[in-house]
């Protein structure tokens, strides 16, 4: 059975150093699962989720110069997430654009500052 790019293989850890595991694969071959294809969530000690022993499903990411990267959180089937939409907008709510909104911000920027530049005159321009 050979190793191909993108087959989903079950292995058995064999090894873990601090940037992550070495999982022994059937055909008796050895690959890398990088601390970043451990799990989705931020990974700082890799024996929080993996120990010498477990057996876990990898994919293969690459073979390169022989060297086996694999990944596991690939290899997990996950539902595609959901297309985001934007949220219903009854016909009556206006949908501003970038010329409003600037126009709004430039506007409230003058009513903040002209306070300000009114007292600096009356005090001889903040001297």
């Amino acid at each position: 059975m050979g190793i191909e790019v993108g087959s989903k293989l079950v292995g058995k850890v064999t090894g873990i150093t601090k940037f992550g595991a070495f999982v022994e694969l059937p055909d008796g071959s050895t690959g890398l699962v990088h601390i970043s294809e451990i799990a989705e969530a931020y990974v700082t000690d890799i024996h929080q989720h993996l120990k010498i022993g477990d057996t876990v499903t990898v994919k293969v990411l690459h073979i390169r110069e022989g060297k086996i990267g694999l990944s596991i959180k690939k290899a997990v089937d996950r539902p595609d997430k959901p297309e985001r939409r934007p949220p219903n907008r009854s016909p009556r709510e206006r949908v501003e654009n970038f010329e409003d909104k600037l126009n709004r911000f430039l506007k409230d920027s003058e009513d903040r500052l002209s306070p300000l530049r009114k007292n600096m005159d009356k005090k001889g321009r903040g001297r």
